[in-house]
């Protein structure tokens, strides 16, 4: 009887382990791949093919790209004008420049409904109103705020990412970048399939896999950087990989 007892307490043992690895996307051997895109974003002439919507500036100085609203107009999305596929690694490094208040967020697999660009001429014009990205009738996306200081909620300072449209917050995370630093942060994104990782200076702040209840999980589409209208940071070395999985 004891040892009946020993043995499913080990079979219960391991099924633990094994439901928690696969929970987790078992993400030991992913890697970068080819080399997608990449942009140092350090001059107006690399930055010519991005779009800018919502009534936004940027600036260039000594190799970084200045992100703001002047006079704090209004929030803005700064597009990639690439399309990723479902699975990737981004990087790029931000710096606080204004601590005051913020909010900063970046789009990911964002694409139309039946598969069109989210520059489609037949889709409304968008000027940086949050509704035009989040409840959509044309496109479909996932954000993450990894910045989290605005006006309007002071110090939440935790990440939160949602999938839209709906606006459906799926997980909240760990502390996102310090509301207060104005050190330079490296983030990381990773996309495989449907678990996406989030990471700020190596540390994970989001890790979460869509099920696809409710919604499909959707895949390619295209990389946008997101302020609200009291933030000004500056952007550098943003680059995009091929996701590389070796399951041997």
């Amino acid at each position: 009887m004891s040892g009946y007892i020993l043995n499913f307490h080990l079979w219960i043992v391991l099924l633990s382990v094994f439901v928690d690895v696969q929970c987790q996307g078992l993400n030991t051997g992913i890697g970068k791949g080819d080399l997608l895109y990449e942009n140092s974003m350090g001059s107006a002439k690399q930055m010519t093919d991005w779009v800018m919507e919502g009534p936004a500036m940027t600036e260039f100085r000594d190799g970084w790209m200045h992100m703001y609203s002047p006079e704090e107009e209004g929030h803005h999305v700064l597009w990639c004008p690439v399309d990723f596929p479902s699975d990737f690694i981004a990087e790029w490094e931000l710096q606080n420049q204004e601590t005051d208040a913020g909010l900063v967020i970046i789009f990911f697999s964002a694409l139309g409904n039946n598969g069109e660009s989210i520059f489609d001429p037949s889709f409304p014009k968008r000027d940086g109103t949050f509704s035009q990205y989040t409840k959509s009738e044309y496109f479909n996306n996932y954000h993450i705020s990894y910045y989290a200081n605005g006006k309007d909620n002071r110090e939440r300072e935790v990440a939160h990412l949602r999938k839209n449209k709906g606006f459906e917050k799926v997980q909240v995370g760990e502390t996102g970048i310090p509301i207060h630093s104005t050190a330079i942060h490296k983030i990381k994104l990773i996309k495989n399939n449907a678990h996406i990782i989030m990471y700020v200076d190596g540390r994970k702040i989001i890790d979460w896999i869509d099920q696809g209840q409710g919604q499909a999980v959707w895949k390619d589409g295209k990389i946008g950087f997101r302020q609200m209208k009291w933030t000004h940071f500056r952007y550098r070395n943003f680059r995009v990989w091929e996701l590389k999985e070796d399951r041997n």
